[in-house]
């Protein structure tokens, strides 16, 4: 336990910070799943927003450091990659079937 009134106050500061950056991580997984679910799924327009939505989060959690830049790029690239192959093979299994 912290002693000192600085490090009382940088503690609540510091619980703060980390109650923030979960929230904004688990949105960024959140929005991901759930873009490559609607994806395969065959639902292209809430697979787009949520896509849409997903990198923008990312984008704003590299400039606040909340992901380190270039986590936020890879994590992108990543999520742009899986979710073209999805939306292609959906795209694919709807018109052979």
């Amino acid at each position: 336990m912290p002693h000192t009134p600085s490090a009382k106050k940088r503690l609540k500061q510091s619980q703060k910070r980390r109650l923030r950056n979960r929230i904004a991580k688990k949105i960024i997984k959140t929005y991901s799943k759930r873009a490559l679910a609607a994806a395969h799924a065959g639902k292209f327009d809430q697979a787009e927003a949520d896509f849409r939505f997903a990198v923008a989060k990312i984008d704003k959690a590299g400039v606040r450091r909340i992901l380190h830049p270039n986590t936020a790029d890879r994590r992108k690239s990543r999520l742009t990659r899986e979710y073209e192959a999805a939306v292609a093979r959906a795209k694919a299994a709807g018109a052979g079937g």
